[in-house]
């Protein structure tokens, strides 16, 4: 009885019990419907394989794409006081911060990085949408300073990656403040001779498209990103009319001149390395592979030539 009781039975249990699968290993696409599966929506940059569509990333993962070897060293940030306002809604703002650090693992909505793309030196920055949907407080403004003083002092180009839902509520004023501010930093990045290079993700609006995310010397959007101040059901809502199809999206926006490319994100990577080369008076980047050896081939062996006494 000993032996089915510890063995047979605990056996049989374990067969037919219901086995725990983790969570998140598929991902469906909001565009077009297709499980997609974890790994192969990593390799694809979070894009959809089927349709396309251009799910948000993380500026970690941005950088490890977007770096040579996905290697890249971060810039430190001045940190601000935090809640110098005292600003309570239905929660309070620290309280704000810490729920928004723990579920993206990163201090605030911007990071900031110097490596090599393409063989090619560069600082960037890019906004995490996930991190309160990636607005706009001091600790955004500090990090634009901090980029483009790194840009400046390494003589390096700056390429900032937008995405934001705007100016950050909780600390008012002080967060429209860093429209000046980044505006300020930007000039300083251009009087030094360097590029600024903006490349808009969706979605960029509000206060960040009134400021730094417009100022760029080349403007470069992914494909249906959102971009704009005041989305368009507040201005339907406003003006009480039907807008275009597409409107304020990278396509329509390319079509109207207010951007001079739009590149899938898997093509970011070549296309800003020969923009900068190119603004930089570099010559373009050399990518090539070499050749396989001659199944055939024979290698001779190397003969010490000298004299001996």
């Amino acid at each position: 009885m000993n032996w089915i009781s510890n063995y047979v039975r605990p056996k049989i249990n374990s067969l037919f019990s219901r086995r725990e699968v983790p969570e998140n290993l598929w991902t469906k696409c909001p565009e077009c419907g297709t499980m997609i599966f974890h790994r192969e929506l990593t390799d694809n940059l979070n894009v959809c394989p089927n349709c396309g569509h251009h799910m948000q990333i993380s500026p970690r993962d941005r950088f490890r794409a977007l770096f040579d070897g996905g290697i890249f060293t971060e810039v430190k940030v001045p940190e601000p006081i935090v809640d110098p306002l005292h600003f309570r809604d239905q929660k309070k703002y620290p309280d704000r911060l810490k729920a928004a650090q723990k579920s993206t693992g990163e201090k605030e909505a911007m990071l900031v990085a110097e490596g090599e793309m393409g063989r090619t030196p560069i600082v960037a920055a890019a906004q995490d949408f996930s991190f309160m949907a990636g607005s706009m407080g001091m600790y955004v403004g500090n990090a634009i300073i901090a980029a483009a003083e790194r840009a400046v002092e390494l003589g390096r180009p700056l390429v900032l990656f937008s995405a934001a839902g705007g100016a950050r509520m909780q600390e008012g004023i002080l967060s429209l403040m860093q429209m000046p501010r980044t505006t300020v930093a930007v000039e300083m990045v251009k009087e030094a001779g360097l590029p600024y290079i903006v490349v808009l993700t969706h979605p960029t609006t509000g206060g960040v498209t009134a400021s730094y995310a417009m100022l760029g010397d080349v403007q470069i959007a992914e494909p249906n990103a959102l971009i704009c101040f005041a989305g368009p059901r507040v201005i339907e809502q406003t003006i009480r009319e039907k807008l275009p199809e597409g409107f304020q999206r990278a396509e329509y926006l390319l079509d109207h001149g207010m951007l001079d490319r739009v590149t899938p994100r898997k093509d970011l990577k070549d296309e800003l390395t020969a923009i900068i080369r190119l603004l930089m008076s570099q010559p373009q980047a050399v990518k090539a592979e070499l050749p396989a050896p001659a199944a055939d081939a024979e290698i001779e062996p190397l003969h010490a030539t000298g004299t001996t006494s």
